[in-house]
């Protein structure tokens, strides 16, 4: 059984980040994105992950012990909604690279995320999951995830219609 590890994403690694990103654009199934975005484009949503209150980790092999150890998936907590009230709540996002899917990294992402939480004072988690990806629902209801909303028919992907579905779990009572 592969084991897997993080740390802190650096301002280095948001090429390989953006890359793993724009992989998924062609399946239609994980994000609205519909072309690649740029790195440029995403150094105000990377500047946005600060660790201490919306980490952002890569995630390498335990295994490699390579000095630069390849980045195979990504990990980020973003606010849910931008007011004070909502802080306790935030978003999980999880993205791996192609090679790597199906490997155990999404569970490895999801189980760290749930655990750390209460250390950045986040009380409920929540995965924004198009309805007709069927791996990504199964993986957070594996982990307790429930349907918390669904706003069937909101996303239109190359003229398909596509339900959001909105899973929740509360991680601290």
């Amino acid at each position: 059984m592969p084991s897997y590890t993080h740390r802190i994403a650096r301002i280095e690694d948001l090429p390989v980040i953006v890359d793993i990103y724009n992989s998924t654009i062609a399946s239609r199934e994980v994000t609205a994105d519909t072309e690649p975005v740029t790195v440029q484009s995403r150094e105000q949503w990377f500047a946005d992950h600060t660790p201490e209150r919306r980490p952002l980790w890569v995630i390498h092999d335990a295994a490699d012990r390579s000095e630069h150890p390849e980045l195979i998936g990504w990990c980020s907590y973003s606010n849910f909604y931008g007011r004070p009230a909502y802080s306790g709540t935030a978003e999980v996002s999880i993205y791996i690279a192609e090679e790597w899917r199906g490997k155990g990294i999404g569970r490895y992402c999801l189980e760290q995320a749930i655990a750390f939480a209460p250390n950045i004072k986040v009380h409920t988690l929540l995965g924004f999951i198009f309805g007709h990806n069927a791996p990504s629902l199964a993986l957070f209801r594996k982990y307790g995830f429930e349907t918390w909303a669904n706003f069937p028919r909101v996303a239109n992907l190359d003229g398909i219609e596509r339900d959001l579905i909105i899973l929740g779990k509360r991680v601290v009572d």
